[in-house]
């Protein structure tokens, strides 16, 4: 068999689309190398987040490129979402690339494999309305080993918030049909995974776009969660003003469901979200946050936020260091912005926040969130915990198995027997600022 290597940049919607590419060429000869040298195909599937992962992905095929001088046969393709965003574009700026692959079009690879051996360079990168689920069902889907197993239920975004670059890179909104969703939550589980997460970019809009029923996200939880075995539901990522009080209460009443929700806010400013197009203000986030504290016992919530957005003061971003902590986030994602091509306030360069004072403001919002963080997990410190047990490793001469609790929290736990896959309880005995040390 020929050898594959992808490398997989971004967000879990794109390690979900390397599984489905790595399942689709297992068909066509290919077998998954771990070790680009070896390899007769190189992929790089891209994120267009930020430029430095764009940058990232060049500077790679980069060197591919070079590789391919001593071996001509060798085939390199680009992927994902800066594929989508440049398509012919990529073959000027890297000739030696062999076929380029957008993300309304991964269902195309077996296809454009067979021409790019025939000789051909292609490029398949065209905008569709429409999901692919007929074609899905024909390939299994190669996922990699371990207890979760990425379920993606909707695809795009129609928001427009105003830097970022999703809307043009995965389209608008789209939902995939629930059968087909079910399906693959069934073939999963019957693989040995343990924990599923519904994956989206607005995932609470799931069904939204359905003409002929009503169905939504916590119709979709009620139906993956009347599977029978024993096994966990997460999904991401939510919206806030998508989060319907139906929804947390389903989460509540439904065993499987985790109770973790990962509620982007951007920014604690109103104005600020304002300008980023975002559909609440800080006290309508605010509200929502806490509805579902209130709500739902020991619930983790996480978030992300935007240092040095175009025209943000000082004290504006006091206000989101404020939000972080008032809100007593559990974890956030953080990042200085990065403009990107489309985007709106890409065009705003009269108003940029100079790279001295977005990255001096990102390491002010990295320490408040470490604060977070600790303080989170402080709370558990003495209480039991189911931990589903993720992976096994020597560390310092001592034996550890490290997995997550259903609100999300990790643990390290001192044990000499490799229990990964399989649910523990753990009273938890201490903590660090990212993790909480446990004993069965």
């Amino acid at each position: 068999m020929k050898k594959v290597y992808i490398e997989t940049m971004g967000c879990q919607m794109n390690k979900s689309d390397t599984e489905r590419m790595f399942g689709m060429l297992s068909n066509f000869g290919y077998s998954e190398t771990t070790e680009p040298k070896t390899a007769d195909l190189l992929m790089v599937n891209t994120c267009s987040i930020r430029q430095l992962s764009e940058d990232k992905a060049f500077s790679l095929i980069g060197l591919w490129g070079k590789w391919k001088k001593q071996k001509p046969n060798l085939k390199i393709g680009f992927c994902g979402c800066v594929a989508q965003q440049k398509a012919n574009e990529i073959f000027k700026r890297a000739p030696y690339v062999d076929f380029v692959l957008g993300t309304h079009k991964i269902y195309s690879l077996p296809e454009i494999i067979k021409k790019v051996n025939a000789g051909e360079k292609v490029c398949e990168c065209e905008e569709t309305n429409k999901t692919e689920d007929k074609k899905a069902s024909e390939f299994h889907i190669n996922r990699v080993k371990s207890v979760n197993a990425w379920i993606p239920i909707t695809e795009g975004c129609n928001n427009f918030c105003t830097y970022c670059i999703v809307p043009y890179t995965r389209g608008r909104e789209r939902s995939r049909a629930p059968e087909t969703i079910l399906k693959e939550v069934k073939d999963a589980l019957n693989a040995g995974f343990k924990e599923v997460t519904l994956l989206g970019q607005n995932v609470d809009s799931y069904g939204k776009d359905f003409k002929d029923k009503k169905y939504r996200l916590a119709d979709l939880l009620k139906d993956v969660n009347a599977i029978e075995g024993k096994f966990r539901i997460r999904f991401v990522t939510s919206y806030p003003t998508d989060i319907t009080d139906e929804l947390i209460q389903t989460v509540l009443e439904l065993d499987k469901v985790c109770e973790y929700f990962h509620i982007p806010m951007q920014s604690g400013d109103s104005d600020v979200l304002k300008a980023m197009n975002r559909r609440y203000n800080r006290e309508q986030y605010f509200g929502i946050a806490n509805k579902i504290r209130k709500m739902i016992p020991d619930v983790t919530i996480t978030s992300d936020f935007i240092a040095g957005f175009p025209g943000e003061t000082e004290e504006q971003f006091q206000h989101t260091l404020s939000a972080m902590e008032e809100l007593c986030l559990d974890y956030s994602n953080t990042a200085a912005y990065s403009p990107r091509e489309k985007t709106v306030a890409a065009r705003w360069t009269d108003k940029f926040i100079d790279e001295k004072t977005k990255h001096e403001r990102l390491a002010r919002l990295n320490e408040q969130n470490r604060k977070c963080c600790l303080a989170s997990n402080k709370k558990f410190v003495g209480k039991t915990m189911e931990v589903l047990i993720e992976n096994f490793e020597s560390h310092k001469g001592k034996n550890v198995i490290t997995g997550r609790t259903r609100n999300n929290k990790i643990v390290h736990i001192p044990y000499d027997k490799d229990l990964t896959g399989e649910f523990v309880n753990a009273k938890i005995t201490g903590c660090k600022t990212w993790y909480l040390n446990g004993e069965i």
